[in-house]
Formats: C-alpha cells, structure tokens, sequence
C-alpha cells in the first residue's frame, strides 16, 4: 500500500498529522506506515489481521528502543535450549564464550530465558546482556541475569522476536539444543544461503568431546549434499567447534579487515579496515576471479554515490562485479579479505544489514 493507494485528501491528513505531532525523522518512510494502515482499514482486513499487525508494530517499536542505545556495540547471539541445566557442559560452555567475547568489547543477546540463554548471560554480565523474551504459558518471564536491568523486550510472536534475535547481531553462536535452536540455526544459514543477509561468522559451539553438531555435519554429508538440495559448500561458512576460545576468535577474526559492503548497481564494494597490497589483490583475484561476472577485483576509492552518501568514505575499498547468483560464497571472499595483512582487531563491527 502507498500513499497514491488513497485519497489524496486521507494523504494530505497523514502529512499534517506528522508536522503536528514534530515527526521530522524520516516523514516519508512514517507516512508510509500510516498510509498501508488506513489501506488495512479501506480493505476490510479481517479484526484477527488487524491485532496481529497492530501488536507486531508494538513490539518492534518497543524492541528497536531496546537496542538504539547500544547500536555502536557489536553483538552476538547466542541460540540454545531453555532445558540445559547449569551442570551440564553445555552450560559451561555458553557462559565461558559469552565471557570471552564481553571481555573483547561485544554484548550478548538471548532469547532470555533459562538454561542456555541465562549461562550466556551469566558469562556476559547484566550489563552485556539484552534479551528478546517469548511469552509462553511454561516460559513467562525473563531469567533472574536479564531482569537484573530490564534489558530486555517481550515478544508475543516469534517471527517478531526472531527478527530481533539476528537483524542487530554481528555473529552467532548455536549450542545445541531441540527444535526452537534448530529452527533459529536453520533460519540463520537461510538467510546466508539466500543472500537475504549479509555474510556474519555462524558457530555451532559443542560441549568438549561433543558429537551433537557432527552428527548434524554428517547428516547434511550423507543426505542434503548427495541429494543435491544445498551445494557441497554451503556448510563451509559455519564453524563447528567444542573450543570456547576457536569461537570467539571465529567472531570477532570475521572483522579483522572486512568491515562492511555495499551493492552499487552490478558491482559489489568490499569495505576495509586496512589497504591491501598490490600482491594481495593480485592473490584474491587469482583465488575468486571464477565468481566474477566480468573485470576482476580493484583496489580503488569510494564509488560517486558512496561520495555523495557520505557511505565510509574514509574506507579503502576493493570493488568488482560479482556473480550475485554467486552470493552464498561471498563469504569465503570475505574471510580471505579479513585474514590479508596486519589490519587491528576492529573496535566494533558496523551495524549489520539485513
């Protein structure tokens, strides 16, 4: 629904009611919203339709509040089971890597529940941690760690809360659990295998001696590969490890050099942290040049429109046009960009797009 959909009266009301009410932050894009609302009501939208995108607006409201103070920070999420106890290893584990990477600078966002979710936070600390709550009749209330600073938003959807467990994080880190963790791990190699997020270091992190995430690896080896229903490679951008410290230098070593991209017609621009050589450039091209719809890899300044954007300009770059068909390997790419030269670990990711 645009604001052409409606009277132009009804639109010329939704543009006063915006100056009145001192909506200067991005008026176009709010009236938007108001317009598919009035369009809602001139279809007749069913009552149950309306209260599912009336509370959905609410919480995603009350959610990007939540987390617009810490938009500088970079996060991680943490999935895993509300069922692990804290004596199992499991436990232990989540706690230890959430420890680790609190100590690096990152946050930690859970589903703020129990079990997992409350050892990732327990090892973040109450004020490295924000949750993004359920609310279910077994499964209510956040865990004692997230309560402690009601940092935290309560969901009544899950396609809601789910959108907020992975559009503000920089990384993500799966312990295993049962079908909610399944699904979240599932979603998040979607989202790459698709394109329809951009490339973000994934770690499915075990117990020590654990065969939970291998059994998975030799599931997708012996059934999903040689059915042909995923590429060969599609496993490749996941890490899986029972190493707290292999996972926490999995996310943060993703940002060592890359720090960000950008689409810019049929050319793909890389962002750096530091310049790469001539010897470098000439390495990546040689490596990934098959990815290529034409040209090769260039090492060269902001594109116009980042200029006139003032998109990171202060930024090297490497730009090329890419295979977008190609998109699910971008990550490999990415990872040999981070790994070139003696760039510094980065104080913080930029915020991720999704």
């Amino acid at each position: 629904m645009t604001e052409s959909s409606i009277p132009p009266e009804a639109t010329d009301d939704i543009r006063a009611l915006l100056t009145d009410a001192g909506v200067t932050h991005d008026p176009d894009l709010v009236a938007r919203i108001l317009a598919t609302g009035v369009g809602l009501g001139l279809d007749g939208t069913d009552r149950l339709d309306l209260k599912i995108t009336s509370a959905a607006l609410t919480e995603m409201r009350a959610a990007f509040r939540l987390f617009a103070p810490y938009r500088g920070i970079p996060k991680v999420t943490v999935f895993g089971s509300a069922r692990t106890r804290p004596d199992d290893a499991l436990y232990r584990q989540a706690s230890a890597v959430a420890a680790v990477l609190a100590e690096r600078g990152w946050m930690v966002v859970t589903g703020a529940g129990p079990g997992i979710m409350q050892a990732a936070a327990e090892g973040a600390g109450p004020h490295r941690s924000l949750g993004v709550s359920i609310r279910l009749p077994f499964e209510e209330k956040p865990n004692a760690v997230i309560a402690s600073t009601a940092n935290n938003v309560a969901m009544k959807y899950f396609f809601t809360r789910k959108l907020m467990l992975v559009k503000e994080s920089s990384g993500f880190i799966c312990v295993p659990g049962g079908f909610g963790t399944l699904d979240e791990m599932f979603e998040l190699l979607t989202l790459q295998q698709t394109g329809k997020a951009e490339p973000t270091p994934i770690v499915l992190l075990d117990a020590p001696g654990g065969d939970f995430w291998m059994g998975f690896k030799r599931y997708v080896d012996e059934q999903l590969i040689p059915a042909g229903v995923i590429s060969p490679d599609d496993l490749d951008r996941v890490l899986i490890t029972d190493s707290v410290d292999a996972a926490a230098a999995e996310i943060t070593g993703f940002w060592r050099n890359y720090d960000s991209l950008r689409w810019v017609g049929g050319r793909l621009v890389l962002r750096l942290r530091a310049e790469p050589t001539a010897e470098e450039v000439a390495a990546l091209n040689a490596r990934f040049g098959h990815l290529l719809s034409s040209g090769e890899i260039e090492h060269r300044g902001p594109l116009r429109v980042e200029r006139d954007d003032d998109d990171r300009i202060h930024l090297p770059r490497l730009v090329m046009r890419y295979e977008q068909v190609q998109v699910g390997s971008l990550f490999h790419l990415i990872r040999a960009v981070s790994a070139l030269g003696s760039a510094p670990e980065p104080a913080a990711p930029p915020h991720p797009a999704t």
